[in-house]
């Protein structure tokens, strides 16, 4: 009878010893998994993302962050669908997004890491140096349609906008279309690039894209005389100047407020820069 409670009790350590290691062995699962970065959203935003990810990876090996765009719209949703850990946005929620966030009992929270301006831009060999907010409007919802009207040369207008998952539609329209509808022939495109590109190769286009999409293959005008920069839209003297997000479901924690730790540090902020955006230090 001895003897077979010395095996009982050897069978039980054995068993709470590998019941231990299961559960380390999941924890330290769990931590790899909560490693694992998902950021998705605004093409605006997706610069930022890209470049500190990247360099965020180097300096910590064991994490792995994945970064998709697709719209602000889509970021937004992903937070409150719980399908992504960050949720960039080149715009605040709306208040059907925040009602839709608490019934599903997610608490955004909106991470401001750095500022960007729209610009307007046409193709480098439009005449046109600068547009009032009247005509870029009159453009937008269809009331000129060909850059005769405004000095250039007699061409028709093609006129190309974000599609409505954009914020950088959502604030464009607020802030330069006075909420007005964007005129039905608009060209819609998914990403600040794809409108970048559009203009690039189409000498009659205009569209508006965040600074950090601005290049020689474009040119940027004038909004009601101002240049869209970083100094003019911190000073405010530009009028098309927007903050950029990343949202979280609540506070960050681990290594998401990690990564954000560093995007907002003096190394990450001199990375949005590079990027083209307007850093907060």
């Amino acid at each position: 009878m001895e003897k077979f409670m010395t095996i009982i009790r050897k069978l039980t350590k054995t068993a709470l010893i590998l019941l231990a290691l299961f559960v380390v062995g999941m924890g330290l699962q769990g931590e790899a998994l909560a490693k694992d970065i998902t950021i998705k959203g605004s093409t605006t935003v997706l610069p930022i993302a890209q470049m500190t990810a990247e360099v965020f990876m180097e300096q910590h090996p064991d994490v792995k962050i994945s970064v998709q765009g697709g719209g602000s719209g889509i970021g937004i949703a992903a937070i409150i669908d719980g399908t992504c850990d960050i949720g960039d946005a080149s715009r605040s929620m709306k208040e059907q997004e925040l009602s839709n966030a608490v019934s599903k009992g997610v608490n955004p929270k909106a991470n401001f890491v750095a500022m960007d301006g729209i610009a307007v831009i046409v193709h480098p060999s439009n005449k046109v140096a600068g547009l009032s907010k009247q005509q870029l409007k009159d453009i937008y919802i269809g009331k000129i349609s060909d850059w005769s009207a405004l000095g250039g040369g007699s061409q028709k207008i093609v006129v190309i906008s974000r599609d409505s998952a954009s914020g950088t539609f959502e604030s464009f329209g607020e802030m330069a279309l006075d909420k007005e509808k964007v005129r039905s022939d608009a060209l819609m495109q998914a990403s600040n690039q794809a409108i970048a590109s559009t203009v690039a190769k189409t000498p009659g286009a205009i569209g508006y894209v965040g600074l950090g999409y601005i290049s020689s293959q474009v040119k940027a005008l004038t909004f009601d005389g101002v240049m869209p920069s970083k100094e003019t839209v911190l000073s405010n003297k530009y009028k098309l100047g927007r903050p950029l997000f990343m949202y979280t479901n609540g506070s960050p924690q681990g290594v998401v407020k990690d990564f954000l730790d560093f995007v907002l540090s003096e190394e990450g902020q001199k990375l949005v820069e590079e990027a083209g955006f307007i850093g907060l230090k």
